[in-house]
């Protein structure tokens, strides 16, 4: 039976520091949540990547990993301000 992902379980990494977006994670995951999408572009992929090997190794050892990595671009501004953009999307999921 496929899981519906609901945008409660997304955390859009940005400007914050890592630890508020780990509290985020474990926020939900505490609460229930089986599943758990980290979403970041262009700068804020490196931070992505540290709050899921935050939340995996020191917080939540043995209760969550890695389920998927899905990476890819997009095109962000207008006009002569258009640009490509990388993109990460970082499943954090429930160890059963």
């Amino acid at each position: 039976m496929a899981t519906q992902q609901t945008t409660e379980n997304v955390v859009f990494i940005g400007k914050k520091k890592p630890m508020n977006y780990v509290l985020a994670v474990i926020m939900l995951i505490t609460s229930g949540a089986d599943r758990v999408v980290l979403k970041a572009r262009g700068r804020a992929i490196s931070k992505a990547v540290d709050v899921a090997e935050i939340v995996r190794q020191r917080f939540l050892k043995g209760t969550v990993d890695i389920a998927e990595i899905k990476i890819g671009s997009e095109e962000v501004g207008e006009g002569t301000q258009r640009r490509t953009v990388s993109t990460i999307d970082i499943v954090l999921q429930r160890v059963q």
